[in-house]
């Protein structure tokens, strides 16, 4: 098989500075480094434009912010229902989603109580799961789960 290793995810962002303390404040992401587009990859993109790239890195996990300069980017801005085709969301391990919920609104972004799920004996030695979902200042749905098994560790790669 030609597939070498997972790469990055890519997030559409309409404020490249907000979404990058989003990231790093109140997920953990650092900044690698920031290029400008335009052109030399118009066939790529499909659209005919200018954009930043930024790279943020946590562990091996690498998102891109893509920040159009011009033409404007679309959307709605708003957390996309669950059952609409496409990527749905990120999702984090974390040691308490409580501890997220005042960094995501400083960081311009939301938390939606009403998705707060409790897994009771679904955890790591017989304990709770939580479930809850933040979503990013652009909409993008982000569940952050406690007590759930690492998949990597439970899973290794091959």
């Amino acid at each position: 098989m030609a597939l070498q290793s997972f790469s990055h995810v890519g997030v559409c962002v309409s404020d490249l500075e907000r979404s990058t303390r989003f990231y790093c404040d109140v997920l953990g992401f650092r900044e690698l480094f920031t290029m400008e587009m335009g052109p030399e990859v118009r066939a790529t993109m499909e659209i005919d434009g200018r954009f930043a790239s930024r790279m943020l890195a946590r562990g091996d996990l690498r998102i891109e912010l893509l920040h159009w300069l011009e033409p404007d980017a679309e959307g709605e801005r708003t957390r996309r229902p669950m059952n609409r085709f496409g990527m749905t969301h990120l999702c984090f391990r974390v040691d308490d989603v409580d501890d997220l919920v005042e960094a995501a609104v400083a960081a311009g972004g939301a938390v939606h109580p009403a998705t707060l799920s409790v897994l009771d004996g679904a955890g790591l030695d017989g304990g709770p799961v939580k479930v809850l979902y933040l979503t990013d200042p652009d909409g993008t749905r982000i569940e952050c789960m406690a007590g759930s098994p690492d998949l990597a560790a439970l899973f290794p790669q091959e």
